[in-house]
């Protein structure tokens, strides 16, 4: 039975005995917020939305493993971006589901705007997501329309007032969604002067009929190159007074510390900056492949080097593992182009036998729907019996690091560098 009161988050009385780790895994969002300004490789803000790199599933298991090794009082891991865990959900997912195979006694948390959670709600439970934070800064949506400048559902961008119903309808839906499957929420309410502040309370009340478990009243961090960039952090006095009044319907979470969405170690004692090396040389690592697959294919211009974007090729070359050397099977013609993601899943079923593709580049899209289908897009530059030798007697792992900036150059060996161990 996982204890949920080790949460340190959701818990005052445990922030010092225990501690969470954020698994950036999520880069995309779904909303913009006239006071975000998402800077992944910020390393001197300490504020949601930050993230000094990016991590797939893979990788975040690899960094996760490091860290638990490195501070064991980690109880929770948690993804909050940097972007929304739910503007990614294949990433967030899957993240999630190899955290719970591998680490069963963790607690599960998430943090979201809510727009896009509730198809997940099923799974959620049955990996048992014990935690989730929704973000909701206004219950009116006149009052919505000025925070958000857009609202992303699916394919379509809503702008105004109709975007602000949008989210506010989804996020309802989420909460609810969320309590009938015994999940405990927290709502974040980010204060802006002069916008949502003489609000909080109607906020307030109106998750109080939701059974919130938990309100975080956040003043804004004004951050350069927003609409909201000028606008002041409400002072200490304000913020209490504006608590004091909240806490009449929900219960206060009053030692917030505005984690980063790659924060690590307890609140007390923050071991992110210490452990951003470690962050760093596991987002580089490529992802295990299938060694069932026998063949690799290739993105090549002429026959000899890894020359060719993903997008580029018109076909690929087949290769095969043959005694100490490589063999080249076939060339299997590339999709046609213009048909957005059925391109990628057509190329998927087509290097179906392949455990790993080596181009030069590749786009975010095709990178994740190639891994999911279990083939690892690989980016290098150079001879292609380089590529293959790596791939088929597992070289070194760094071989892969430097993308776009030919082979391995720059690159310190087969650790995982400063901070892993």
């Amino acid at each position: 039975m996982i204890n949920l009161d080790i949460h340190p988050c959701f818990n005052a009385e445990v922030k010092g005995r225990f501690g969470r780790v954020h698994l950036p895994v999520a880069p995309k969002c779904n909303i913009l917020c006239n006071y975000c300004n998402r800077k992944f490789d910020c390393v001197n803000e300490s504020r949601p939305g930050v993230s000094s790199a990016v991590l797939s599933p893979p990788q975040a298991i690899a960094y996760l493993e490091k860290v638990l090794a490195a501070e064991p009082r980690i109880t929770v891991a948690g993804i909050a971006g940097p972007g929304d865990p739910f503007a990614n959900p294949q990433e967030t997912m899957e993240t999630l589901r190899l955290i719970r195979r591998r680490y069963p006694e963790l607690l599960l948390c998430l943090a979201s705007n809510g727009l896009g959670l509730p198809p997940y709600l099923g799974e959620l439970a049955e990996l048992q997501v014990s935690h989730v934070t929704v973000t909701i800064n206004a219950v009116d949506p006149e009052i919505g329309a000025k925070i958000y400048s857009w609202v992303r559902d699916g394919k379509k961008t809503h702008r105004g007032r109709e975007a602000a119903e949008i989210l506010l309808a989804r996020q309802l839906a989420t909460i609810a969604g969320l309590k009938a499957k015994g999940i405990v929420v927290k709502v974040n309410t980010i204060v802006i002067p002069g916008i949502n502040d003489l609000h909080v309370e109607a906020v307030a009340s109106k998750m109080k009929g939701l059974g919130v478990d938990l309100l975080n009243c956040m003043p804004v961090f004004p951050n350069a190159d927003t609409p909201f960039g000028d606008l002041p952090e409400p002072e200490p006095e304000k913020m209490a007074e504006i608590q004091a009044a909240a806490e009449e319907y929900v219960p206060q979470m009053r030692h917030c510390t505005r984690c980063r969405a790659d924060a690590v170690g307890l609140l007390d004692a923050d071991r992110t900056e210490e452990l951003r090396g470690c962050l760093s040389a596991c987002s580089q690592l490529p992802p295990p492949m299938d060694e069932t697959r026998p063949y690799v294919a290739v993105a090549s211009r002429e026959g000899m080097l890894v020359n060719l974007h993903l997008g580029e090729a018109s076909s690929f070359q087949i290769w095969a593992q043959e005694g100490q050397g490589f063999r080249l099977l076939e060339e299997r013609p590339a999709p046609s182009a213009g048909r957005g993601d059925h391109r990628w899943w057509a190329l998927a079923e087509t290097l179906k036998d392949c455990r790993a593709v080596l181009v030069s580049a590749i786009g975010d899209t095709p990178r994740v729907i190639l891994t999911e289908a279990g083939t690892v897009p690989l980016e290098m530059t150079g001879l292609i019996e380089m590529g293959l030798q790596a791939v088929y007697d597992s070289g070194e792992v760094a071989f892969f690091k430097a993308r776009r900036g030919g082979l391995a150059e720059g690159c310190p060996g087969k650790g995982l560098g400063s901070g892993c161990g």
